[in-house]
């Protein structure tokens, strides 16, 4: 059930030192790419970082905030193209959750870090950081990364109880 994947779903920023198989990263790739898109622009693109070395220089992409990713297995850099289309955070921020949620299913824990509007070190943002670090095109801004990878820390689900049913108004 869906309910049940949304239930046990939690940030991970403790990962072991297994590296996620192919087959999980293949199956990452293809539910990203059908993640929904307005109008059916799609204007995201992703950078899937194997390379233990490369992922630990994305760790440095913030002072605060990225560095729990050193030494991960995995990550994902979401990208989008502002010229695709004028929700394109909306659309790039639906991947995103989508990866989070097949992470998930696949037992796997991920967490967002938002790169976009964040400073690397008060001389450039953390964005131009990893667009230089990645050989990123200019036309491309720089959503989030997601850290991915097998859980080393084990986090319950939030209880019914601790839901902000508040924020909901029925009418």
């Amino acid at each position: 059930m869906f309910l049940d994947l949304l239930k046990k779903r939690r940030s991970i920023r403790q990962f072991t030192e297994q590296p996620v198989e192919k087959e999980k990263i293949d199956l990452l790739v293809e539910a990203m790419l059908r993640s929904p898109s307005s109008r059916g622009l799609n204007p995201w693109e992703f950078v899937v970082v194997t390379d233990r070395l490369l992922v630990d220089d994305l760790a440095k992409a913030k002072a605060h905030g990225s560095s729990f990713m050193k030494n991960g297995p995995l990550a994902i850099v979401v990208c989008g193209d502002p010229a695709r289309g004028d929700v394109w955070v909306e659309d790039c921020s639906i991947a995103a959750l989508i990866i989070h949620l097949a992470a998930t299913d696949l037992g796997l824990g991920s967490c967002w870090i938002q790169i976009r509007m964040r400073d690397h070190d008060g001389k450039i943002t953390a964005e131009e950081y990893v667009k230089k670090l990645l050989g990123l095109r200019e036309n491309l801004t720089v959503e989030a990364i997601i850290a991915i990878g097998y859980p080393k820390e084990e986090k319950l689900g939030h209880a019914l109880a601790s839901l902000p049913f508040d924020k909901v108004r029925y009418l």
